[in-house]
């Protein structure tokens, strides 16, 4: 997988993290670098950690699934995608308080679909380490970022911003089922 797919799989991934921020952000009234740093660390962690997961389990069973391993990716991202989209469409209050309570259930909620993508990293030929890394340091940066437009410009990012991450995320998926039956 290249730079440009990698950034794009991080970015999509990052969708959810973002969203969440984003009506962290308007929830509470005067964020704070500190709230920033918070949510940053919180959804980047998870977010490097669940592929870096999904990619150790998906190796124990690369051998199994080699014949299909890209259907399987293109499979996980599309349903992910797709998962995104509908997510979208649901509206939701966020609870502003940023401590362990909070925030655990959150940064686990939009890292499950991270777990997925792990898993397909393990039957095509990625660098797990720069990977999860790239992907971390995506999450941090829109996390942080969402919280601040959250608190400045409203709710009209969230559905747009899953949206492009289900769209991004599907169609990553298209590139490898194409590029793999030859027609990409």
């Amino acid at each position: 997988m290249g730079l440009i797919e990698l950034l794009l799989v991080a970015v999509g991934l990052s969708m959810d993290a973002f969203a969440v921020s984003v009506c962290k952000g308007l929830a509470t009234k005067h964020v704070r670098p500190v709230h920033m740093l918070c949510a940053g660390l919180w959804f980047g962690f998870f977010q490097a950690a669940m592929p870096l997961l999904g990619y150790y389990l998906g190796v124990g069973f690369q051998g199994m699934i080699e014949s299909v391993d890209h259907w399987v990716a293109f499979l996980l991202l599309c349903a992910i995608g797709v998962g995104m989209i509908v997510e979208s469409r649901k509206t939701d209050e966020e609870d502003s308080c940023y401590g362990v309570r909070a925030m655990f259930p959150l940064a686990v909620a939009t890292s499950v679909d991270a777990l997925a993508v792990g898993i397909s990293f393990a039957v095509l030929d990625v660098d797990i380490l720069r990977s999860v890394v790239t992907i971390g340091v995506c999450t941090f940066l829109l996390s942080a970022s969402g919280l601040k437009i959250g608190s400045v410009f409203g709710t009209r990012f969230k559905s747009r911003a899953e949206i492009a991450g289900g769209l991004i995320l599907i169609c990553i998926g298209l590139k490898i089922l194409l590029g793999h039956l030859g027609l990409f």
